[in-house]
């Protein structure tokens, strides 16, 4: 990280340095030099860009070192097929939010890192993206109401929206990867949610989740 902050600052204060520069070359009437004043001031304007949208989302997301609990969820239902989950994840208020259907889903985004951004040494980053219900019958989950909540604020600087956009500005950004997962919801159970550099994996802690993992297909 070190480095991606050193790299932001001299990019930055390159661009500027041509930005000058193209203007002193421009009152004097150098056309050609300041041409190339502003070629250089692009191209470091855009690293020092990419570095500061890298340091900035590097923060705004976990760093994912290893399997790590990312969250906490139970359930209890309301009536039939709805259900209002407590969302608990360490540093944040919990969230009560009403889920309808017989399945919960949880989303979430990662970012690897692939060359020349592996030269850095960062840790893969995440953000939990979205929870929603699920019907088990196809039918139903064309037919029937849809609930989706957001898990995560949209930033002005986002490495992932930015990437999958506008991937040759990102070239060592792989932000292609998603991932989910599902299981029963029923009154009173709670789930441990952990993340893995390939997989969120939802376990069940108590009885009433385990009981319905259990009966779950049948």
């Amino acid at each position: 990280m070190n480095i991606l902050l050193s790299a932001s600052a001299v990019f930055t204060l390159l661009a500027l340095f041509f930005v000058f520069s193209a203007f002193r070359h421009a009152r004097k009437r150098r056309p050609v030099r300041a041409t190339g004043s502003v070629a250089g001031g692009v191209a470091s304007g855009a690293v020092g860009g990419a570095s500061i949208l890298l340091v900035f989302s590097y923060y705004g997301y976990g760093r994912l070192i290893d399997e790590q609990t990312v969250s906490q969820i139970e359930f209890s239902q309301s009536a039939p097929g709805e259900y209002v989950a407590r969302l608990m994840i360490d540093g944040q208020a919990d969230r009560l939010l009403p889920l309808r259907g017989d399945e919960w889903q949880m989303d979430a985004r990662v970012i690897n890192w692939k060359p020349p951004a592996t030269l850095l040494g960062l840790d893969p980053i995440y953000q939990l993206d979205r929870l929603s219900g699920r019907y088990a019958d196809i039918g139903d989950e064309m037919s029937e109401q849809r609930t989706v909540h957001s898990l995560s604020e949209q930033p002005a600087l986002d490495v992932w929206r930015v990437a999958r956009k506008f991937p040759v500005l990102m070239p060592g950004v792989d932000a292609y990867y998603g991932t989910a997962t599902y299981v029963p919801m029923a009154d009173g159970a709670r789930f441990e949610v952990t993340l893995t550099r390939t997989a969120l994996i939802a376990r069940p802690v108590n009885e009433a989740a385990r009981d319905a993992v259990g009966n779950w297909g049948q």
